[in-house]
């Protein structure tokens, strides 16, 4: 708590990320390029998959950043509503971008591997392929309602509102492959006895899980510096205007 209210000071949270954001921003680039590296061309074709399987390299993290990019909106909204921080309303709006692009980008390769796994890039009545969708548009929904309000006080109340109800769907995401039947395979990294994937894919994935995450962090912390700024240009315009 102590730490939350050290950063309620926008000047405090400035100094902070400028420390942090070249750091993320060089640990990005190393591990992307490792882990594409390792993926791309150290990894053996699937037995049955082939070379298609190293679409999961690019989708997995995706996937996971979407949900976990959803719980860093929600838990600063949730900030927001409860504690009145002056910055989880920036911290929420800055994600909702990032995690709208993570959810898009594992919808389209999702789509990618599924042609010739499944024989089909969408099927409608596979659960979480429409539960993963149903987060793009609250994405997307979240950002919008932002936009349509003109009281940045107002938008941020309701936004966190429409995020925390949003937040439903995360679980179904997660598990809706052990709720329903799927095209999707059950959980094969966090489970019980342990990952079932082999360790030379399993290892280049956690890099590149981890790429990802870091990735995140470099580019809000960048959108939040922006927010901060921006609003710091309305306040005077519109005290110059007063």
């Amino acid at each position: 708590m102590w730490k939350i209210t050290i950063l309620a000071n926008p000047k405090r949270f400035l100094d902070l990320s400028r420390a942090i954001i070249p750091w993320t921003f060089v640990a990005a680039v190393l591990l992307l390029a490792t882990g594409l590296y390792w993926a791309l061309f150290l990894t053996p074709p699937d037995y049955q998959q082939g070379h298609s399987v190293k679409i999961m390299f690019v989708h997995v993290p995706a996937a996971y950043m979407g949900i976990m990019v959803y719980g860093v909106m929600a838990g600063a909204s949730l900030t927001g509503l409860v504690f009145r921080h002056p910055l989880a309303d920036v911290a929420a709006k800055s994600a909702a971008p990032l995690g709208a692009a993570f959810t898009a980008l594992a919808l389209l390769t999702g789509s990618l591997w599924g042609r010739p796994m499944w024989g089909t890039y969408w099927q409608w009545g596979d659960a979480r392929l429409v539960s993963e969708l149903i987060l793009l548009f609250i994405y997307l929904g979240y950002i919008a309602l932002w936009n349509a309000i003109d009281d940045p006080q107002r938008a941020a109340k309701a936004a966190a509102i429409l995020s925390l109800v949003g937040a439903a769907d995360v679980p179904i995401i997660h598990f809706s492959v052990d709720w329903w039947n799927t095209l999707h395979q059950p959980a094969s990294i966090i489970r019980p006895g342990g990952p079932s994937i082999d360790r030379s894919f399993l290892y280049p994935l956690f890099i590149m899980m981890a790429a990802y995450t870091v990735l995140f962090v470099w580019l809000w912390l960048l959108r939040m510096q922006t927010e901060i700024f921006e609003r710091r240009a309305r306040t005077l315009m519109l005290a110059k205007g007063a």
